[in-house]
């Protein structure tokens, strides 16, 4: 959703942006942005490492292998795979031109060429750096790589693949103009994990769009009970269990007995086993008329959904990278409470929209909870505070203008060689030249 909403920004800066879908079709809440196609598809790059055959198939084969329905069924079964079980495969695509899918790999090259000349190529994170060098010995391009939380799924490889991979990248970082992180939080943490000098990391925040902040709130119900929101993937790491804890804590509080839960956000397969435990400790708890799951939203039930919340609160039990829910929750005046953990932290300090409730347990997440829902005039003027924060700072607009200043610096950081890779592909105007 980042890298659509940016191609779509650089485009309104007059800028020629190519968005190419990489193992499948992008899955957005908004419009799609995207090239049609997809490369280095799921079913033939994984096909291409389980067996020699499919490295020589024609082209007609591999498109038929690429079809958008079958892409999706593939995402949906590779979805439930545990990465401790995908090591080798990693370590395949991280070797790029050296791995079993260099087939892949030309197609891309050729098209970025011949329908993109790109000046600027974007790789959509660390997983790709294997492409760097290859790409810029052939396209002359600036290649920049994104870092967007990488380490939560490298870190859940087995021994020795995650030590492998770490020391794949590191060694290809040498490929690469620039690195770009989403928060100082991520920078910091990826120059140690990738032995990167910090200075070539710059920091780009994640952008909400401008019509998020603009559009007219929804009218609250009269007279509703006070309800604390949770809108992120349902999973164990976005800490959904610990804020029902907290929840339940809150309740059992001097007039919070009426608070609610509601919840909304994309539930996968592999956790929905997960998902059907936590519902019964609802049970178990008493608490099945103060918590409501409402499922995967779109964009206008984004926005609804959260005009129907007084506090927002995700308790990732993983450092966050990017926080994007956190910004998109300040961008309708929801207050936020979080742990003081990852990207939480600079994202509540610059905005001043929220608590940082210090450890991360639902005792503390509850006080924090209670001291907005308990003081209406404080809970309001927090999120105004958030809200006036995200549409001068934390705009996708903001991100598409700092993103230039990144592409535009990296022309002044090649210490030799040329080359290009994926994600957003940017071609046209000069750093000067935009809004």
């Amino acid at each position: 959703m980042r890298d659509n909403a940016l191609a779509g920004e650089l485009r309104a800066c007059g800028h020629d942006a190519v968005l190419i879908p990489l193992y499948s079709p992008l899955r957005t809440d908004t419009a799609d942005n995207s090239s049609s196609g997809v490369f280095y598809g799921a079913v033939n790059v994984w096909l291409q490492y389980a067996s020699g055959l499919f490295r020589r198939t024609p082209r007609f084969v591999d498109w038929l292998l690429d079809r958008s329905w079958l892409l999706r069924l593939a995402g949906r079964i590779g979805a439930q795979t545990p990465p401790a079980k995908l090591g080798d495969f990693v370590l395949s695509v991280l070797r790029g031109e050296d791995g079993p899918q260099t087939k892949e790999m030309r197609r891309l090259i050729d098209f970025l060429r011949t329908d993109v000349k790109p000046e600027v190529v974007s790789l959509p994170n660390a997983m790709f750096i294997g492409l760097a060098g290859a790409l810029r010995r052939e396209l002359g391009a600036r290649v920049v790589c994104e870092l967007t939380g990488e380490d939560i799924f490298l870190d859940a490889l087995g021994e020795p693949h995650r030590s492998e991979a770490r020391r794949l990248i590191s060694g290809r970082t040498g490929d690469v103009d620039a690195f770009v992180a989403t928060s100082r939080y991520y920078a910091q943490r990826m120059a140690e994990y990738l032995d990167v000098p910090a200075e070539r990391i710059a920091v780009v925040h994640p952008g909400v769009p401008q019509r998020l902040i603009d559009a007219p709130r929804t009218a609250a119900e009269a007279g509703g009970a006070l309800a604390v929101g949770y809108l992120a993937r349902i999973c164990p790491q976005k800490g959904l269990d610990r804020l029902l804890e907290a929840v339940g804590i809150l309740r059992r509080m001097p007039g919070m007995s009426e608070v609610r839960l509601r919840v909304a956000g994309y539930l996968g397969a592999m956790h929905r086993r997960w998902f059907e435990m936590l519902r019964q400790r609802v049970r178990r708890l008493g608490l099945e008329e103060a918590f409501e799951y409402v499922g995967e939203v779109d964009f206008e039930g984004k926005r609804e959904f959260l005009d129907t919340v007084d506090v927002f609160s995700v308790p990732a039990t993983h450092p966050e990278a990017k926080g994007t829910y956190v910004l998109e929750a300040l961008a309708r005046a929801v207050p936020v409470v979080l742990p003081a953990t990852g990207a939480f932290v600079e994202l509540v300090e610059q905005t001043g929209g929220g608590l940082l409730c210090g450890a991360p347990d639902a005792q503390g997440l509850a006080r924090g909870l209670a001291e907005l829902l308990s003081d209406g005039q404080k809970r309001m003027e927090t999120g105004r505070r958030g809200r006036e924060a995200v549409r001068t700072m934390f705009t996708t607009r903001h991100m598409a203008l700092r993103m230039l200043e990144v592409y535009d610096a990296a022309g002044g950081q090649r210490t030799g060689g040329v080359g290009a890779a994926e994600g957003v592909s940017g071609s046209g105007g000069r750093g000067a030249d935009y809004p």
